[in-house]
């Protein structure tokens, strides 16, 4: 793709068509700059078939602020949209429409509040909301949701795989099987989410992290096919990495060759003053191999050395080797708790693609409009329950017990102050007849989640550092309930209502399905 024509597919127009002729339709009726809002959220945990998630990370928003911040109508971006046409010939988008774009295409308007990167999400709750003007909030649905669903998506498989791992390193591997440059988002949100390095270079010299690889199964074929073999493979690799030699030993036979020839090498780098990093295993039964491995690492006396391990990794695949070395490993003589600790996990595929669960199912949904200074609450109705979004300009809650463990996410009408009233209903955001009743003096700590990122185009938030970032992440964790973090059947996290936005909903579906009267409007 040329320079000019990307530019033009990942800047304004990197949305879809539907958004641009919404934006002209409201043009044509008036309310093209009538202030809106619109919440994204997502309406369930990902699933992944044999095992679910309870609960996300969210991820992807300073990505999508860069890109608002230099979006707009460029006069190559009007002059495309001037050649589109109808079925029977006529311009799709006239000309004061257009010139409406070259003046105020732009997010310059907008407001926008959210949950930061790296806290933990659930369904229903608003993780960005959007206000401004009507044309332009609409038409940046489609990139919000690209930029914030796939690595939210992403950073929850890699918090997912990391908490299985424990303390081990997690190495993310995923370039080679990602979507184009989508790779980069998935090696940020992957680091977001728990992984301690990427092999991608340069998304690693973005962030600010050395990038982590060992070497291609080619290099030793290059050897055997030169009649030079595998053990002058490995000396050549050593002796040009001497400080940072990790040899892949699978590429002939394991146990009888790499490993053996591996051993060779690092006894020659450490009467060179060197020590070895580690081997890599990249097939077979890698509970078996790793175990094997480990034993004859440490009869050569080489008990500090890493084995990392690779080969369509997940959080299932890692919890059966973990489970499998603890039960088979004392019969080799193999410390287990030992061997654990020493491994490193590199996952490709399985995480990069989120395996089993390709998409986050995140929504953009117009929610309030302002008439007169007043905020009017918008409902869509939905045969489907829960596709009914929650109305009106809300603010969310975290509640916190005794313990300091979070125990419900908690969505209000603006203005409402819920560390106030000596009793807390809370009411289901889907099933009509399902509320709980909890005292405040349950409530140990009340946490407002979203804050100000945007307002009227001007950033008003300090964007923190990736490491930040993978902080909170760890500290939102720690603060969950282990049978939310469960691998298979996780408990329940609890969403709710309060009582005030429980019956302005009711009110709006009453109005909207027996087509009567509005409901007044929101004072904010």
């Amino acid at each position: 793709m040329r320079l000019l024509d990307q530019q033009t597919a990942e800047g304004i127009l990197f949305t879809d068509e539907y958004q641009l002729t919404m934006a002209q339709f409201y043009y044509r009726m008036g309310v093209h700059e009538q202030p809106a809002q619109f919440d994204h959220f997502f309406r369930h945990y990902p699933n992944y078939g044999l095992h679910q998630a309870g609960y996300c990370i969210n991820a992807g928003l300073e990505w999508l602020i860069d890109w608002m911040q230099e979006a707009h109508f460029q006069d190559k971006d009007l002059d495309y949209l001037r050649s589109q046409t109808t079925r029977t010939g006529k311009r799709l988008f006239q000309e004061d429409f257009l010139g409406w774009l070259k003046a105020n295409g732009n997010f310059k308007a907008i407001s926008l509040d959210a949950i930061p990167e790296g806290r933990v999400v659930h369904p229903q709750v608003p993780l960005t909301s959007v206000r401004g003007p009507l044309a332009m909030a609409q038409i940046l649905e489609s990139p919000l949701l690209n930029f914030l669903n796939y690595q939210t998506l992403i950073a929850t498989k890699a918090a997912r795989i990391k908490n299985i791992s424990r303390s081990n390193l997690l190495l993310e591997f995923g370039m080679r099987r990602g979507q184009s440059t989508g790779a980069n988002a998935g090696a940020r949100a992957a680091m977001i989410g728990g992984a301690d390095f990427t092999s991608n270079a340069g998304i690693s010299h973005v962030l600010g992290y050395p990038p982590k690889g060992t070497h291609a199964h080619s290099m030793v074929q290059l050897f055997i096919a030169l009649g030079l073999g595998e053990l002058e493979a490995f000396r050549a690799f050593s002796e040009i990495y001497p400080d940072d030699c990790v040899l892949l030993v699978d590429t002939v036979n394991t146990l009888e060759s790499g490993l053996p020839n591996a051993i060779r090498v690092f006894e020659e780098l450490r009467r060179k003053g060197h020590e070895p990093v580690g081997v890599r295993l990249d097939s077979g039964d890698l509970a078996y191999l790793a175990v094997q491995t480990a034993r004859m690492l440490d009869e050569a006396g080489f008990s500090k050395t890493s084995i990392t391990l690779s080969n369509e990794l997940d959080e299932m695949v890692i919890w059966q080797i973990r489970t499998q070395i603890q039960a088979e490993a004392p019969r080799y003589g193999v410390d287990p708790d030992r061997l654990l600790s020493r491994l490193v996990y590199g996952v490709g595929t399985h995480l990069i693609t989120s395996e089993g669960c390709p998409a986050l199912d995140g929504v953009y949904k117009l929610v309030a409009v302002q008439k007169d200074d007043t905020w009017k609450p918008a409902l869509k109705i939905s045969e489907t329950p829960g596709k009914t979004p929650n109305p009106g300009h809300k603010k969310v809650w975290r509640l916190y017990d005794k313990r300091g463990k979070a125990v419900v996410d908690l969505l209000g009408l603006a203005g409402e102050e819920p560390g106030k009233a000596a009793i807390l209903k809370l009411h289901h955001p889907v099933e009509l007849n399902v509320c709980q009743v909890m005292n405040n003096s349950e409530i140990a700590e009340i946490e407002t989640l979203q804050v100000p990122v945007l307002d009227q185009g001007r950033l008003v938030y300090r964007m923190p550092g990736l490491e930040e970032i993978r902080s909170r992440q760890v500290a939102d964790l720690d603060r969950l309930d282990e049978g939310v973090k469960r691998l298979v059947n996780p408990h329940i996290y609890h969403v709710s209502l309060t009582e005030n936005l429980w019956q302005l909903k009711q009110e709006l579906i009453t109005a909207a399905t027996h087509f009567t009267s509005e409901p007044e409007a929101i004072q904010v």
